[in-house]
């Protein structure tokens, strides 16, 4: 199966919507998890692959749903 640019879009826009309804700023997410602002902001703009390690621990730290993220890929 195929991720089409708008899932990928869509997918991308609920990351950093979760991270700012967390409050939490691109640097301060850097920080929690080990890396470097860039390279948050490079996940969120889709120029770099979000590994599954790095995902899940977003995941926990914006304390979101599965489905907040994964809706971009619903059938519907």
């Amino acid at each position: 199966m195929k991720i089409t640019d708008r899932q990928k879009k869509k997918f991308l826009k609920s990351l950093k919507q979760a991270r700012i309804e967390a409050g939490l700023t691109q640097s301060e997410v850097a920080e929690q998890i080990g890396a470097s602002q860039s390279f948050i902001s490079k996940i969120e703009s889709g120029s770099i692959s979000l590994e599954v390690e790095i995902f899940l621990k977003l995941y926990q730290l914006y304390e979101k749903p599965a489905v907040y993220f994964f809706s971009a890929f619903s059938r519907k």
